[in-house]
């Protein structure tokens, strides 16, 4: 009889509670009754749930998508006033003001989502007729101690192959929704533009890729405010930590399709190899060990204390460097390798192999390092160069604290440890950055529909542990629904881009104020070249 009294004290515990809560907030008071506690965790739509934010993220408005008539969320944490929201649609926009002292006042501690949706009229999954309110469990979210850099930098377009009339290079205020053009095609002929890059996650030195029929194929360089057009184009590109060279790669690559797999879109690099500009002379130089002419060069990174540039390489399987080979396209695996450099005497020293294709079996690309210099992240996937048209892509962690040697003149180097994220989905993950403090990692993923890029952050901890991942919040809840263009290489910055894209476009429309002897490899574009579809007006 014990037994049956408490079983019953439990079912009505957990069915139809008769309770009274009152709600305030700015559209006033609310009360609710019958409230129905549901054993699970409402559905929001996006998905901030179980996740670490940071401190300094704009509000992360979402959509209750359970069935109702109202809505009422109350967000809180240990302390400072809760917030409470009401909403007759299910979309829950959150005060900034609010939001941001709520966060601030609670870095390193948990921040609660209590959901409560009024039931529609009529039956009740009970059989009953009561028209009351259902409390979900609650949502928990960790709020982390250390900042995210304050803005994001990223490419927005329509992913068409043959739409080069709508792309721009935007900066968003990830500590709210300000979103501005650092610089858009349309400034200059509906040109093409891509390779974003900064020095040291800051706008100081800042370079940006554009290509042009009207003003041809150039790099536009920022330093400390002063733009300059050099006269040849970068592709793939990072600044050495002192700011006083910039790596970059030259890419002879192209595009094909298949036939009947989900991504249609194939790319491959028919030849490349690594150059590097050194500011003070303006001088554009090339050396053995980056650019072999039996191997492809490309993705590189310099480590944060400028001893090493890090890099993707593979053997090139084909003689003919103007033709994509049918049957070998697909066997193609890049190599992760690593080069010292010293910069004061502008030497170089042997090419090392940290991690080969034959030791995983599959394509090493993209590699990035933290700011602290202990994790590396890169990309794996089945073969080829661009691994945002595979789904078979996805990121891993490699810790360089244990596994690499600390000098080149080591006898052997061992084998480092690395290991998959969890973080990644079924479908491609690809370009990645750190941001200044080494503990948000940035990235690109097809998750949502497996055609459409978005950005998403992850926290990464001082131990490397890689926590769920949310993607970049919009006033709109509903923003994602129906967006048709893609963002692409999310970069972080710790302030704004500060020159203006009037500046940067009449840099473009200018002739190159630096024209520089390029090296010549079998990547260097001829004299003339006008094979790249961007410069078809068709």
């Amino acid at each position: 009889m014990r037994k049956l009294y408490s079983c019953l004290i439990l079912v009505c515990a957990t069915a139809a509670v008769t309770i009274v809560l009152y709600f305030t907030s700015n559209k006033g008071t609310v009360t609710i009754k019958d409230c129905t506690r549901v054993s699970r965790t409402p559905t929001i739509k996006p998905d901030y749930t179980g996740t670490v934010i940071p401190p300094n993220i704009a509000p992360l408005n979402f959509a209750v998508l359970e069935p109702g008539t109202r809505y009422l969320v109350k967000i809180y944490s240990t302390d400072g006033e809760p917030i409470n929201i009401t909403s007759r649609t299910g979309k829950i926009e959150i005060p900034l003001r609010r939001w941001r002292l709520l966060l601030n006042n609670n870095r390193g501690r948990q921040l609660s989502f209590d959901v409560y949706v009024k039931n529609k009229d009529g039956h009740r999954s009970t059989g009953s007729r009561l028209e009351g309110w259902s409390r979900y469990e609650t949502i928990t979210n960790t709020i982390a101690k250390e900042d995210i850099d304050s803005y994001l930098v990223y490419r927005f377009m329509k992913p068409l192959f043959n739409w080069w009339k709508n792309i721009g290079v935007y900066q968003r205020n990830l500590e709210n929704y300000e979103n501005k053009a650092v610089l858009h095609g349309q400034l200059f002929s509906y040109g093409c533009l891509n390779c974003h890059t900064f020095l040291n996650n800051t706008p100081d030195y800042m370079t940006l890729g554009i290509r042009s029929p009207e003003y041809g194929s150039a790099t536009l360089f920022v330093a400390n405010g002063k733009v300059q057009k050099i006269g040849t184009k970068w592709t793939y590109t990072t600044w050495h930590p002192s700011g006083r060279l910039a790596a970059y790669s030259m890419n002879k690559v192209r595009m094909f399709f298949h036939k009947t797999t989900m991504e249609i879109r194939d790319v491959i690099d028919l030849d490349s190899a690594l150059c590097y500009y050194l500011v003070d002379s303006q001088k554009i130089k090339t050396a053995p060990g980056i650019s072999e002419k039996d191997r492809l060069e490309t993705y590189p990174t310099w480590s944060p204390d400028g001893r090493y540039l890090y890099f993707c390489s593979a053997p090139i399987l084909w003689t003919d460097r103007d033709e994509i080979p049918s049957e070998l396209y697909n066997k193609v695996k890049y190599d992760l390798r690593r080069i010292s450099y010293n910069v004061e005497t502008d030497e170089w020293g042997q090419p090392e192999t940290v991690l080969s294709a034959e030791e995983t079996g599959m394509s090493i690309l993209c590699p990035r390092i933290s700011p602290d210099g202990r994790f590396l992240i890169f990309c794996m996937c089945d073969y080829g160069c661009f691994p945002v048209y595979q789904a078979s892509s996805d990121l891993y962690l490699m810790d360089l604290w244990h596994g690499l040697p600390a000098r080149e003149d080591t006898a052997k180097m061992a084998v480092p440890q690395y290991s998959k994220l969890p973080i990644n989905s079924e479908y491609s993950e690809s370009w990645h950055s750190f941001s200044s403090n080494s503990r948000w990692l940035t990235f690109s993923s097809k998750r949502l529909d497996g055609l459409f890029t978005r950005t998403y952050f992850s926290y990464i901890d001082e131990n490397g542990r890689a926590y769920k991942p949310f993607i970049l919040p919009q006033k709109d809840p509903t923003y994602y629904d129906s967006l048709l263009q893609t963002y692409s290489v999310p970069e972080l910055i710790t302030c704004p881009v500060e020159v203006s894209k009037i500046t940067l476009a009449r840099a473009v429309r200018r002739p190159a104020k630096i024209s520089p002897d390029i090296p010549i490899t079998g990547a260097t574009p001829k004299a003339g070249h006008t094979e790249d579809p961007w410069q078809s007006r068709e």
